[in-house]
């Protein structure tokens, strides 16, 4: 099986490849449009900012190869986000795989002993699952997030979760999956997902 790494500016690619590893399981890391057209599997990794991660495809035309697949594609933290309609980080216009905006968290409470702190950054549970992609996963399962943005829910969300407010922890669109958490760094459940993943067909 070819696994596709897509490397970009903003590709957390390193600890993705080490949690494929893990899993004894080998992957390219790649910008070249044929071999990522050509894998059996294309994982789309982000840290950082959407405006110049977006701006960096565009120039690159990744853009437009991200959105023509045809195979298994899963889209982590930013690359959640980038695979969106539009996301107010920036005001960017995302890649439009998910009719879903992208907001940022608005802290509620401002007092200094707040337990709400942006960016989210910890563990958190994942509840409601709806896809193959949690296959032996357990509700309330708990798995790594770090973001300041989220997905809003939407009738392709397939897992939820909560933090100020309830939004997408997991959405799918026909071939296409993403997880708002880093998957990578979530333990024993992160490593059930990727390999429930790679397992689709």
């Amino acid at each position: 099986m070819k696994i596709a790494i897509i490397q970009y500016n903003a590709g957390n690619v390193q600890s993705v490849l080490y949690a494929l590893q893990r899993l004894g399981v080998n992957a390219v890391v790649t910008d070249d449009h044929k071999t990522i057209a050509g894998a059996d599997k294309v994982i789309f990794p982000g840290v950082g900012n959407a405006s110049s991660a977006m701006a960096h495809l565009k120039k690159t035309g990744l853009d437009k190869v991200i959105v023509a697949l045809q195979q298994p594609v899963l889209g982590i933290c930013l690359g959640l986000q980038l695979m969106c309609s539009r996301s107010e980080e920036g005001d960017t216009e995302c890649l439009g795989v998910f009719d879903v905006m992208v907001r940022q968290f608005q802290n509620p409470r401002q007092n200094e002993s707040s337990s709400y702190k942006v960016p989210q950054m910890g563990w958190n549970t994942i509840t409601d699952l709806a896809s193959p992609l949690f296959n032996g996963i357990k509700e309330n399962s708990f798995v790594y997030y770090v973001h300041s943005y989220y997905a809003e829910l939407s009738s392709k969300t397939i897992a939820k979760t909560d933090y100020i407010i309830p939004y997408t922890a997991a959405i799918m669109q026909d071939n296409f999956y993403g997880v708002q958490f880093h998957s990578e760094k979530s333990a024993d459940t992160g490593s059930q997902i990727i390999s429930n993943f790679l397992n689709i067909t």
